[in-house]
């Protein structure tokens, strides 16, 4: 690929980021967008970059970047960036429909991509309310035992329950009551194990096979060990197709392994690519850099 003369870019992560993998992320792609000749700066969003002023104009300190590497999940700045004409990657859409795990399902729903049966958790605005029973026996009846309760937010793991009986599933409910959350069924045939594949402008480059022994999730953060797939055909399609319907530049997609085929766990808009990277020695970062090199071209 050519190198672009005078393109500059901007990475942005969140403001109270901490974890190791992401300014690994960010340094990365740096790296691979300064090889291809474009000048790249690494900020936090923290400095409140875009606001409405009060004469009601949006207004933005962040000039002279063709684009935004948007490594954070804040949806009010994405919004605001785009609207001053910013080109995100991904954009604030696509980044609205990974956040909400619940939204995921829907936007999802009907489109030939086979999920866990999933049920929305009921909003709860007084918290001195107990969880209705009546309720948590139609969980019971359309899921059984175990079963998956999830935050609706959240990644690395957290949030995620599995629960193995009446009791349990009254103690988790009642946990996650005030915030949005979903209730899933347990694919068992994928206890501690899973397929992440990266998918970048609408192409699965890349996929590991995720175990865990002592857990049954499987995030590498939470002590899962990644090895090197070869992706099915099958695998490739439906990886691809969840991208291309949430409008994805790049992600992380999370394929269950059932006994009868695949399943869609979760999407990553933001997904890490450290540990991918490692253990299949595919350039990830690159990969990327080349995408958002072709698409600025446009």
């Amino acid at each position: 690929m050519k190198r672009l003369i005078n393109k500059k870019a901007l990475i942005l992560l969140n403001g109270y980021a901490q974890l190791p993998a992401f300014t690994y992320q960010a340094n990365r792609l740096k790296e691979e967008l300064g090889k291809l000749g474009v000048v790249t700066d690494i900020k936090r969003n923290d400095e409140f970059y875009a606001y409405v002023d009060n004469d009601g104009q949006l207004k933005s300190k962040i000039s002279d970047y063709d684009c935004c590497i948007y490594l954070d999940k804040d949806k009010y700045m994405s919004l605001m960036l785009e609207k001053r004409g910013l080109r995100l990657f991904n954009s604030h859409e696509a980044i609205q429909a990974c956040d909400d795990k619940m939204i995921t399902a829907i936007l999802l729903a009907n489109n030939g991509v086979p999920m866990p049966k999933t049920l929305a958790g009921l909003l709860c605005y007084n918290l001195e309310e107990p969880v209705k029973s009546d309720s948590l026996d139609i969980v019971e009846s359309r899921l059984g035992y175990p079963l998956i309760v999830k935050t609706c937010y959240g990644s690395l793991g957290k949030g995620v329950f599995k629960v193995d009986g009446r009791e349990e599933l009254e103690k988790i409910a009642e946990q996650v009551k005030g915030v949005p959350h979903l209730f899933q069924e347990y694919i068992s045939s994928s206890r501690g194990k899973d397929i992440r594949v990266i998918v970048i402008g609408g192409k699965a480059v890349v996929g590991m096979l995720r175990k865990s022994q002592g857990d049954f999730r499987s995030n590498i953060e939470l002590g899962g060990v990644g090895e090197k797939i070869e992706l099915t055909d099958d695998v490739v399609k439906l990886t691809q197709n969840v991208a291309k319907i949430l409008k994805l530049d790049y992600c992380g997609v999370d394929v269950l392994i059932g006994e009868d085929g695949y399943y869609i766990c979760e999407v990553n808009s933001n997904a890490f690519f450290g540990g991918i990277e490692s253990v299949t020695d595919f350039n990830v970062a690159k990969s990327y850099a080349e995408y958002i090199c072709e698409t600025m071209r446009l």
